[in-house]
């Protein structure tokens, strides 16, 4: 083994994922996809092979994992469904920070049903008017007595309206990063609601909605590290959710350029397979070089995350922009050696080029990541 393989581990992971995938997520996404289901028995599934803690640690009842592994799996995974693995991904944000900055109470009332896709678990920063300007948010949270009062709204919220836990920044005191508090919410805690389900054009397979907060207690006991560490949890939390949401550009990216291969084997035009045409064969070379460059940055990235590397989030943020702008580029080139078939419902090409598009806006949108680079290149 060279130190560009994975481990017998990794590799033991990695299969089950695929395997996992294939029997479970793969025949049925096309379905979700088309009927706006959300599937929450095949998250619960997830969960029960170690998917739903996946580096939660093993004293927390995660499994304890690194950031490649993770990243291994949410690849998989979304090789049969973007939309669903990106769910599984952020519910696994949502529980490591509880993990990671809760104290023995919070993780005892909250990570044993996490772990287990018992209860699923939401991340709340965007805001209706803080989106790349997450340190703007405004949502407040008054401390009374052992609660925080907390009012406001949270937009674009995975799982919002079907998850039980919401992890959510609020405001504690002045404006800017250092005023940003971390709390956990609960959905059926009084004066909590959500607006309706958002008609999107992909990620039909799990629900988005408006958090809202009207005047919601919250215990004190469910604040994640101290007053005004809230934006550094939100930022650390990033830098794993953007190695995932990278993964699931990749495995999309992936499945398409595997159906691509087979569908140009087969369609004939011009009295031949449009396989034999040197235009096919270079545009296939190019889909599967940048996807292979896009993946050894990935992984590297992963590793230095999970090392704590000084530039850990320098590499999260370049791995991010690279994989999710070489999954897009993939995927629409796949979709045009297709033609108009591609076009269709029929194939899976035109679900993963919808799915994969928004990748690049969420966990940062990729001109902020080139803004994180270039500060840190310049710094």
């Amino acid at each position: 083994m060279s130190q560009f393989d994975l481990t017998e581990d990794q590799r033991a992971i990695q299969e089950m994922a695929q395997r996992f995938t294939a029997d479970v997520i793969t025949p049925h996404a096309a379905e979700w996809d088309e009927q706006h289901h959300f599937p929450r028995d095949v998250v619960k599934a997830a969960a029960e092979l170690g998917f739903g803690g996946i580096y939660v640690s093993e004293e927390g009842g995660g499994i304890g994992l690194g950031r490649l592994e993770a990243v291994l799996i949410m690849e998989a995974m979304a090789y049969g469904c973007p939309s669903t693995s990106a769910f599984i991904s952020i519910h696994n944000m949502a529980a490591w920070m509880i993990d990671a900055y809760g104290d023995a109470d919070v993780k005892a009332r909250y990570l044993p049903d996490l772990v287990a896709g018992e209860r699923l678990a939401s991340y709340c920063l965007t805001e209706p008017s803080s989106g790349s300007d997450a340190a703007a948010l405004r949502t407040k949270a008054v401390r009374d007595g052992d609660d925080y009062v907390v009012t406001g709204s949270k937009q674009f919220i995975s799982g919002g309206g079907e998850n039980e836990v919401y992890v959510t920044m609020v405001r504690t005191g002045e404006d800017g990063p250092k005023g940003i508090t971390c709390l956990v919410i609960e959905k059926d805690m009084p004066g909590v609601s959500f607006g309706a389900q958002e008609r999107k054009l992909g990620w039909h397979s799990q629900p988005t909605a408006q958090l809202m907060l009207d005047g919601v207690r919250v215990p004190v006991a469910n604040r994640l590290g101290a007053e005004g560490d809230g934006f550094k949890i939100a930022m650390v939390g990033l830098d794993g959710g953007r190695l995932n949401i990278g993964a699931c550009s990749l495995g999309g990216a992936q499945r398409a350029l595997d159906e691509t291969i087979t569908y140009v084997k087969d369609r004939k035009q011009f009295g031949k397979a449009i396989a034999e045409f040197q235009n096919t064969q270079f545009t296939l070379a190019d889909m599967a070089t940048e996807l292979e460059a896009a993946r050894a940055l990935l992984y590297l990235a992963a590793v230095k995350v999970t090392e704590s590397a000084s530039d850990k989030t320098r590499f999260a943020a370049m791995a991010k922009r690279f994989a999710t702008d070489t999954g897009s580029a993939v995927v629409d080139r796949a979709l045009q050696l297709h033609g108009g078939y591609g076009y269709l419902m029929d194939y899976p090409i035109e679900r993963i080029w919808r799915d994969l598009r928004v990748h690049r806006i969420l966990e940062g949108t990729n001109e902020v990541m080139k803004m994180i680079v270039g500060r840190d290149l310049l710094k």
